[in-house]
């Protein structure tokens, strides 16, 4: 038998390659996205609030035929979206939304809790002086990360139906956006730009029916994609969802590209794109006046209301009303107090609810700080409310020993205190 001599390991600046495997593993879990997440939208705050005029040029600085801003909500998060859109099509194919059944529950709370927010800002934009209906789909949104890493950190001994409840939600919530995105903040369509992207995603779909495996092949397509959707008037984000739902997902595959692209991809969204985007897109100006503006103008407390109390209502009435009315039934185990803190936990909206605001409200820097300011807002009182009921759900489950580690899809009707 021979001798191995031991590997010989390339050092870049003190830096090996077993090093930087070492941060995706730190980047994947919910709770360290989040903290990212958090630690962006703090400095994004102090920045505007303390150096207002050099955040806003760097903002502003172009960067080829996009400025900085730009890159962070046209560019980087669509791959965001697509990580998005592949998490959506492997559930579609082999996780919660592969059964209607099991998925019903969640998915009507789901459009409820989109259906409501929207119903009370219109609602209050229309009853206030100097109202905009612009801004009815801010509250609409549900931010994943920032749900699962509170869920994550504030009550992990939760039964595990809980977080495919809150994963299902969330997953529609945000198709629900992606839809209003598309269908709503599209102008001036440019239909060859668009023919195009269509084209390329054809060519991803047949590449992948095929099992053709040559990531620059698809790394191609995607920039291609990406730029015509940019230049055909539909928002470039849209590209990355349609390509993440036209990836190939089947669970018994080994090489299925939708699981290896997300345990990919997955680390750079959390960890890079949306710190990015919230550091880009959170620095709102906070003075007194503009916190009275939030709670007075009638878009600062339609988006604050719609995200705190009509996310709550929406979600909570939808999950019970399709138990009552339909043979849909509840995850076994789960209490409606539960379902309760995660229908209030559904009002962090961040992400995608700062991103629709820049959409809504284009040339109007008064309703657009407004807006952002509100999301902030509510999103952290969101926050702090669903951590309180969840850690007091914890205890109870604590207490009596009860965790049930369930399957979710079969269970009983009919609220449980």
């Amino acid at each position: 038998m021979g001798t191995h001599s031991p590997s010989r390991r390339v050092r870049v600046f003190g830096v090996t390659a077993d090093d930087l495997r070492v941060i995706p593993k730190f980047l994947r879990p919910a709770p360290v996205g989040g903290a990212l997440m958090l630690a962006a939208t703090i400095a994004a705050l102090l920045w505007a609030n303390l150096g207002p005029e050099a955040y806003e040029s760097v903002r502003q600085f172009p960067v080829g035929p996009l400025t900085i801003q730009h890159w962070a909500t046209d560019g980087l998060l669509t791959l965001f979206f697509f990580v998005a859109g592949l998490e959506l099509k492997r559930e579609l194919t082999s996780g919660t939304l592969a059964n209607p059944a099991a998925a019903l529950v969640p998915v009507v709370a789901a459009v409820a809790g989109m259906a409501v927010p929207a119903g009370i800002y219109v609602a209050v934009n229309l009853a206030m002086p100097g109202g905009n209906l612009g801004g009815w789909a801010i509250p609409m949104a549900t931010d994943i990360a920032f749900a699962l890493a509170i869920l994550a950190a504030v009550a992990p001994k939760l039964p595990i139906g809980l977080r495919a409840f809150l994963l299902t939600l969330a997953i529609v919530d945000d198709l629900g956006a992606i839809l209003v995105i598309a269908l709503v903040f599209t102008s001036d369509l440019a239909l060859g730009w668009l023919a195009g992207a269509l084209a390329c995603a054809a060519a991803w779909w047949f590449l992948q029916r095929r099992r053709v495996s040559l990531w620059p092949v698809y790394v191609v397509l995607f920039g291609i994609a990406w730029w015509c959707m940019l230049s055909s008037g539909v928002h470039a984000t849209i590209a990355g969802v349609l390509l993440g739902l036209l990836s190939r997902s089947d669970a018994d595959d080994p090489h299925d590209p939708a699981d290896r692209w997300i345990h990919f991809w997955h680390p750079v969204s959390a960890g890079l794109v949306v710190p990015i985007f919230a550091l880009m897109a959170a620095g709102v100006r906070v003075s007194p006046a503009a916190l009275e503006d939030m709670f007075t103008s009638p878009v600062g407390l339609g988006v604050v209301l719609g995200l705190t109390l009509g996310k709550a209502l929406g979600v909570f009435a939808g999950a019970y009303a399709t138990t009552r009315f339909t043979r849909a039934e509840l995850t076994p185990g789960l209490k409606w107090s539960e379902v309760f803190a995660v229908s209030i936990l559904a009002g962090v909206g961040f992400t995608v609810a700062l991103f629709v605001t820049e959409l809504a409200f284009p040339g109007r820097p008064d309703l657009l700080e407004q807006g952002k300011a509100a999301v902030l807002t509510a999103s952290v009182i969101a926050a702090i409310i669903a951590t309180i009921v969840l850690r007091s759900r914890a205890r109870v489950r604590a207490g009596t020993g009860s965790v049930p580690e369930t399957r979710p899809g079969v269970g009983t009707t009919g609220p449980e205190h």
